[in-house]
């Protein structure tokens, strides 16, 4: 008898995120991963996920996105105790590059176990975000593109060739947008607040070469909300999907778009997230036996933030 389909969602989270430091105040902390696992436990969810186990990401799969200039980088100022990143507005600490390592490896495990059938789909709650880490460059928080790194993770090790990655976060994804720009495997398709942090992402940065046409940027202005958002996923990321046909469905699944969120200007609530949810879940239905792995990227009002992403993993769930 055939081996009946996956249930459960995946959810890969460790205690250990809590431990790369930024300071006091500092918007992007380690409250971040406790609001939400607080908020899914006290809601059943955390009890109904599968939880996934992360594992460290390896300098060949980080390499396959990251310049080896920029590991040493990061490596070495870990090492010489800078409280930041030489390249940019990263915050680190003593274990900053073991938990970014710990980041990639999250949402790589969290796409091992949706391609082998053991998830149906998963949320890999992971800090420090990813979408900002160019391949010569973290910033905007971000030391590795943990999305991005996820993606080609899954075309070497898996053999998927296509793989659409769907943002939603407040700022451009400019690091995911710089590593595909040229490559023809990956559909990129970005919302975001513009102008905002880091000033990327106009409508006609489309992609060149192989990758022509395969980057789409939806910019809007501060107070966009679900007019804007969900029918951008809807009207444009639908049929671009429908045509590029992806192997693997990847979201940088940023809640600092929700409402209230003080880096932000846009009026998304937990039930557009629940809507976003339920569009890429049906792309992946479409196109791909239903494989659909999101990654946390920003968010940074506590309540907020845990209670978007308990609605998607509740629309993950159903």
């Amino acid at each position: 008898m055939p081996a009946s389909p996956p249930t459960a969602t995946g959810l890969a989270i460790s205690a250990e995120y809590r431990e790369h430091l930024t300071g006091p105040d500092h918007p992007e902390r380690p409250g971040r991963v406790t609001a939400i696992q607080d908020r899914l436990r006290a809601d059943g969810l955390l009890a109904r996920a599968q939880v996934i186990e992360p594992r460290a990401a390896t300098d060949e799969e980080i390499l396959r996105c990251h310049a080896a200039n920029y590991l040493r980088i990061v490596t070495e100022d870990v090492a010489d105790e800078r409280d930041r990143l030489s390249t940019g507005d990263t915050p680190l600490s003593a274990r900053s590059l073991d938990i970014a390592r710990l980041a990639a490896g999250g949402v790589i495990a969290a796409v091992d176990e949706v391609v082998a059938g053991r998830v149906r789909n998963a949320f890999a709650v992971v800090r420090p975000p990813g979408h900002h880490a160019t391949p010569t460059k973290g910033m905007g928080f971000c030391l590795f593109g943990n999305a991005a790194i996820a993606a080609r993770h899954a075309q070497v090790k898996h053999g998927l060739r296509r793989v659409l990655i769907a943002d939603w976060d407040v700022h451009h994804g400019n690091g995911t947008q710089d590593i595909f720009y040229e490559d023809g495997s990956v559909l990129f398709f970005d919302t975001h607040q513009h102008p905002l942090y880091p000033g990327t992402g106009r409508a006609d940065e489309t992609g060149r070469g192989a990758g022509a046409g395969l980057t789409i940027n939806c910019p809007f202005p501060a107070g966009a909300g679900r007019a804007e958002i969900v029918g951008a996923f809807r009207e444009k990321l639908v049929p671009a999907a429908d045509a590029f046909r992806p192997d693997l469905v990847l979201v940088s699944a940023g809640f600092d778009s929700r409402i209230g969120d003080p880096l932000g200007g846009f009026r998304l609530t937990d039930d557009d997230f629940a809507e976003l949810t339920g569009i890429v879940k049906e792309i992946a239905a479409r196109h791909c036996d239903g494989r659909l792995v999101s990654t946390l990227e920003g968010g940074y009002a506590l309540e907020g933030l845990a209670s978007a992403a308990a609605a998607h993993v509740r629309a993950l769930m159903a």
